[in-house]
């Protein structure tokens, strides 16, 4: 047998088995490592769906930017990945874009006129000068937030996908009466019970914590304590000495002028009327209805469009250059055939012209003085900024050197790196000051920063306070108060805890009220309601309808007493009264439950698309490093 195997491997037959043998592996996709290194890397994969490191790094911006909006200054991403944040917003990325993968491939698929109709609702794409959609705005406005024309369109689609799987859940949802009934039931249940509070006279008097105390206290508290890093630096101001209405001469005024006329020129404009269309059919009946003599708005109402009027119009106010073109190639009332715009078919009627008008140097003058002005101050800051780096470069010192090229040496007081003073409060002084502070050593002095707008400044590290907890010296009195009161707590809870027992043990609550000179409250048909817990406090209603009839509990009742009570008695809803209630809360709890199916779905769909996600590539778009490992497929 062994011979046979042997000829065997040595005849041509062998070498094609193996070929065969090969080929095999790659069509049912038995793929060697090397292979599977080839290609783009992907942060998010979930079928036809993906998420490259750039689209991951765009997304994860925007959030950042909303954060920083609600706390007020700036985060690194270094900052919100120690919060896990990154993972969070990966994962609801992975289990949405699983789930858009498996609505489209079930026919869930917006049209393209939702999308046009979306798009032409957003002011921001609409020029504010004329009022007319603008192509060049709609980039612009997308560019600035790290997006193209097809991020937007895919977005809407995703959206519109979302919201059309929801509303088709939702119209078909319904929760059944017995839900609203037993929220109705337990809104309308009343109690009776007695209690009474156990107070820190109750407990004995706390004596004065020792210092070994204090300090383990401050051990326990070290993290809610430590004081953050402040850094103590001067800052040297480069400001101009001219005054803010220091004289131009004629000759620069007239110079000015001569180089700038063209610009300061009113150009051309048009008074005009545009009607844009979805399709080229109908824009070619507009024109002709109004080559007619209709008018712009029976043309328009009978088109179900709203014409767009734009009075004096310059060329370059027009947003669309197609429709630029077209305006500015009529005459007064001449009407344009369609013209494929940036969204639809636009026709324009032109209703006057208004030549061009020279500008005069009268006219332009008072802007030419402060354009110049401006020009003086910002030639006078850097003229000083130049001296300092000279004498910085000929080995002068920072305070040296500003002095010498008549710079304005400020001390700032101590900030934290966020920019906070030891009180709390914002340091008004540019983000650029509070980030080169922390690029530096103690001693460390940077090189011009450029602050933009014409400002320069340039930083000392004075001094550097390290992050600590503070002495004993310092917070002895303020912490000496926590301290007790953290022990007067603990001490009512222990003695509120053995009162009850009592009377779980079947002692009478009065009797054992009575042991420690406490007045018995006694109270009947308790209902849950902002009133009564505003009336009793939180921890008798949580005492009060946290129990069953004849149990005794013990609750906090504020920050110096325990209360301990027992339920008496548990009346049912009256069912005339929970009644209404039951249906009046069924569209809600419906609401509830369809939120949860569709989160359901989202998850599910993730599922069938085997969405997965890459938390180390996501470390790498976002410019950090990690030996994350990539997750599991959704769940």
């Amino acid at each position: 047998m062994l011979t046979a195997f042997r000829a065997f491997s040595r005849s041509k037959w062998s070498a094609a088995l193996l070929v065969l043998i090969a080929i095999s592996f790659v069509i049912v996709g038995a793929r060697m490592d090397v292979f599977s290194n080839l290609g783009p890397k992907h942060v998010i994969d979930a079928g036809d769906r993906s998420m490259n490191e750039a689209e991951f790094r765009t997304a994860f911006d925007q959030v950042r930017e909303r954060l920083q909006q609600q706390v007020g200054r700036p985060l690194t991403n270094q900052e919100l990945v120690a919060e896990n944040i990154h993972v969070r917003f990966l994962t609801e990325q992975t289990q949405q874009l699983g789930f858009l993968n498996w609505a489209y491939k079930a026919g869930i698929r917006p049209g393209k006129e939702l999308i046009v109709k979306q798009i032409r609702q957003i002011p921001a794409f609409f020029n504010s000068v004329t009022g007319q959609f603008d192509q060049q705005a709609y980039e612009a406005a997308l560019a600035q937030q790290n997006l193209t024309p097809a991020m937007l369109e895919q977005d809407l689609r995703d959206q519109y996908a979302t919201e059309h799987f929801g509303a088709a859940v939702f119209a078909g949802a319904r929760v059944p009466r017995i839900y609203g009934a037993l929220l109705a039931g337990s809104a309308f249940e009343s109690r009776d019970g007695r209690w009474f509070e156990v107070t820190p006279a109750m407990a004995g008097q706390i004596p004065a914590p020792t210092d070994a105390q204090l300090n383990a206290f401050i051990q326990e508290n070290a993290d809610r304590l430590r004081a953050p890093e402040f850094r103590m630096v001067s800052v040297v101001l480069f400001t101009p000495e001219g005054s803010a209405n220091a004289p131009i001469s004629e000759d620069r005024i007239r110079e000015r002028f001569e180089f700038k006329k063209d610009t300061l020129s009113k150009p051309e404009t048009r008074s005009f009327v545009t009607l844009t269309a979805p399709n080229r059919e109908t824009a070619q009946k507009i024109a002709a209805a109004l080559r007619a003599g209709q008018s712009p708005a029976d043309v328009g109402r009978a088109n179900n469009i709203t014409p767009a009027a734009f009075n004096e119009t310059p060329r370059s106010a027009i947003g669309d250059t197609a429709t630029a073109a077209a305006v500015f190639g009529l005459q007064a009332n001449q009407v344009s055939n369609p013209v494929q715009a940036g969204v639809g078919f636009a026709v324009a009627k032109v209703t006057a012209v208004q030549p061009a008008a020279p500008a005069t140097l009268d006219s332009a003058r008072e802007e030419l003085i402060q354009e110049l002005r401006a020009e003086d101050v910002k030639t006078q800051t850097y003229a000083k900024v130049e001296k300092y780096e000279a004498a910085r470069t000929a080995g002068k010192n920072l305070a040296d050197a500003a002095r010498e090229a008549g710079g304005r040496i400020v001390d700032l007081p101590p900030f934290t790196k966020d920019g906070k003073l030891p009180n709390g409060q914002a340091l008004n002084a540019p983000p650029q000051i509070f980030e080169t502070a922390w690029s530096l050593t103690k001693g460390g002095e940077s090189d011009v920063i450029d602050a933009g707008q014409g400002q320069y400044f340039a930083v000392r590290v004075n001094d550097i306070r390290p992050s600590a907890l503070p002495t004993l010296a310092e917070v002895r009195e303020p912490l000496a108060a926590q301290w007790i009161q953290r022990e007067t707590m603990r001490r009512l809870s222990s003695k509120a805890e053995e009162l009850t027992t009592r009377v779980r043990n079947g002692e009478d609550i009065a009797a054992v009220a009575r042991s420690v000179n406490a007045p018995l409250t006694v109270r009947t048909g308790v209902i849950r309601n902002q009133q009564t817990q505003e009336a009793l406090g939180q921890g008798v209603l949580q005492g009060l309808f946290g129990q069953s009839k004849g149990q005794a509990f013990s609750q906090p009742a504020s920050q110096t007493a325990y209360v301990v009570g027992r339920v008496d008695n548990v009346r049912a809803a009256n069912p005339a009264v929970a009644g209404p209630l039951a249906e009046q809360v069924r569209p809600r709890l419906t609401q509830e439950l369809v939120q949860a199916m569709v989160e359901a779905s989202v998850t599910a769909g993730a599922q069938r698309s085997k969405a997965k996600n890459d938390p180390a590539q996501a470390l790498s778009a976002l410019g950090l490093s990690g030996g994350a490992t990539p997750a599991a497929p959704a769940q």
